[in-house]
């Protein structure tokens, strides 16, 4: 990609990702994300055909961001439930960064169709080295599907109400709580 492409294609990701956190995907239009990149609707199609494959760029840094995360919760020099808690409390916090993203996000798992299934396979694979990793910690039959479920529910009820962030916390402890054998 020419340097001049390239920075169009990395202001308008910029310019996208500001939209999106402040406003919420729905609320964005790809002719806003144009203006405020300052490129033509050509440019912009050039290299997001769609709104979803915006999004999609918007959220690339994500695989790396929520595998540091379950990297630092699984080194944790504690207990289960504080390893657990610490993972929890990072994905929730990944999940309402930007408006709407954890009702969206949660709503398409197990959806290979949905453009945002890429998103989601990241997040249960990081579940699933949560579970093999506290394994003997966790209650019997707990899936990487359920732990995605529960806290993208707690993140889509942050992120939708008028709830300040940190109220996930009192919640995220319970469903550490019934994902513990003990």
């Amino acid at each position: 990609m020419r340097a001049d492409a390239q920075r169009n294609r990395d202001r308008i990701v910029e310019v996208a990702r500001a939209l999106f956190r402040s406003k919420g995907f729905d609320a964005v239009s790809m002719d806003e994300v144009a203006k405020g990149a300052e490129v033509g609707a050509g440019t912009l199609y050039r290299h997001f055909p769609t709104k979803e494959s915006l999004y999609d760029a918007v959220l690339e840094a994500w695989a790396d961001r929520v595998n540091a995360a379950v990297d630092r919760a699984l080194t944790l020099d504690g207990p289960a439930r504080e390893q657990l808690l610490s993972w929890l409390s990072d994905y929730a916090a990944m999940l309402t960064e930007h408006k709407g993203a954890a009702a969206r996000i949660t709503a398409a798992l197990g959806d290979p169709g949905s453009p945002f299934a890429a998103k989601c396979q990241t997040y249960l694979g990081a579940n699933q080295r949560v579970i093999e990793k506290l394994d003997s910690a966790l209650r019997p039959g707990v899936e990487a599907m359920q732990i995605s479920r529960l806290v993208g529910g707690v993140a889509a009820v942050v992120d939708n109400s008028e709830l300040p962030a940190d109220a996930a916390a009192s919640m995220l402890a319970i469903v550490a709580d019934g994902l513990l054998a003990s």
